[in-house]
């Protein structure tokens, strides 16, 4: 039933310590959250602990909390929490891989061949991704891993809709060039 709800109900329900409404907002938001917040950080069961522990904040500061739109503030309490565990450790960059096998789809049509290809594939993308600027590469990434929409990258990032778009074209620019110099250096020449 809480399913049907819209974000703004379950948010009163929330204030009326509802937890029905706090484990149907952990359903609704859990697994896009920890994509997001891996983005970010390399590693997802610390982005599954990051994400928890954002709920955690969200039962605990209910009352309190001022929420508009809970998705908004999901995600930027995510990216926040995000940078502040990036900071803390400090680590060398870590490219891209899937963590969760169990989540793929195995068709008979994917052989280990394949699959290896695939993944070599994705992650020579996410390579060259991580050489695109910091806000570059923090927008194409919300775009097109997160699949969100323009207004809403705007609003959790906190800029306007067309820096987004700016910032966007100018990364697919970007990363055009990267891709295409790697290809020359590939063919030699």
């Amino acid at each position: 039933m809480y399913d049907r709800f819209t974000d703004e109900v379950l948010t009163d329900l929330l204030k009326k310590d509802d937890a029905l409404a706090l484990e149907t907002l952990f359903n609704r938001y859990y697994k896009p959250l920890c994509q997001f917040c891996y983005v970010y950080i390399k590693d997802y069961s610390t982005a599954e602990e990051l994400v928890a522990d954002l709920f955690i904040r969200l039962w605990d500061n209910r009352r309190d909390a001022i929420i508009l739109k809970v998705r908004n503030y999901l995600f930027v309490s995510a990216r926040n929490l995000s940078l502040n565990q990036k900071q803390k450790k400090k680590s060398p960059i870590v490219f891209f891989e899937e963590v969760d096998m169990q989540q793929c789809n195995f068709q008979d049509a994917n052989t280990p061949f394949t699959i290896l290809s695939n993944r070599e594939s994705d992650n020579n993308i996410l390579t060259v991704i991580d050489r695109l600027p910091a806000r570059q590469r923090e927008i194409l990434l919300m775009s097109r891993i997160d699949n969100m929409d323009k207004q809403t990258i705007a609003e959790i990032l906190g800029i306007a809709v067309r820096t987004v778009e700016t910032t966007l074209y100018q990364a697919m620019q970007h990363l055009n060039l990267l891709l295409k110099d790697i290809r020359n250096f590939s063919s030699g020449s």
